[in-house]
């Protein structure tokens, strides 16, 4: 496995395991029908901090990214992490290899805080942002409905020792 920049060349890839991951009702709120283009989704991440994970054959595995919480100059060095593994290759380390990636290029991007918001029933997820120097601030409760069912979010957060 290699980790290298996505770039939007890359996006029928990205969306269909986004795809894969919005089917599970684990991992984000948004819809397949509300999905973006891959020039809108692209543009809403931070410039340098996409990467996927792909095998020896070049097939994507996954993908991580980081999103600008805020554009107020005082956020500047803030971002909201993004981890998603095709299905067929969860439960490999891949997910950790990414955001492990990710995190070395946030913090030579200058980033100081990251932090993930990931359905409190997703315990994996929150396992491996743990694993990974994430800690736990927080359970927003109700903060959305997914197919009419409110839905907890588990806030975590990580501060950067380098900066």
């Amino acid at each position: 496995m290699e980790i290298v920049p996505a770039t939007l060349a890359d996006w029928p890839d990205i969306e269909q395991i986004y795809r894969e991951g919005i089917r599970t009702k684990m991992a984000t709120f948004e819809k397949e029908e509300e999905l973006p283009t891959g020039e809108k989704w692209f543009s809403s991440k931070m410039e340098n901090l996409t990467f996927k994970a792909i095998d020896d054959d070049g097939k994507l595995l996954g993908f991580a990214t980081c999103t600008a919480v805020s554009n107020r100059c005082v956020y500047t060095g803030v971002a909201e992490v993004s981890v998603y593994v095709t299905n067929a290759a969860k439960r490999q380390g891949i997910g950790f290899a990414l955001l492990n990636h990710l995190i070395d290029a946030s913090e030579k991007a200058g980033l100081w805080t990251l932090q993930a918001g990931i359905f409190a029933k997703n315990e994996a997820s929150i396992k491996l942002h743990h694993k990974a120097g994430f800690r736990t601030v927080g359970i927003r409760e109700k903060i959305g409905q997914l197919d009419g069912v409110w839905l907890d979010t588990a806030l975590l957060e990580r501060r950067s020792t380098k900066i």
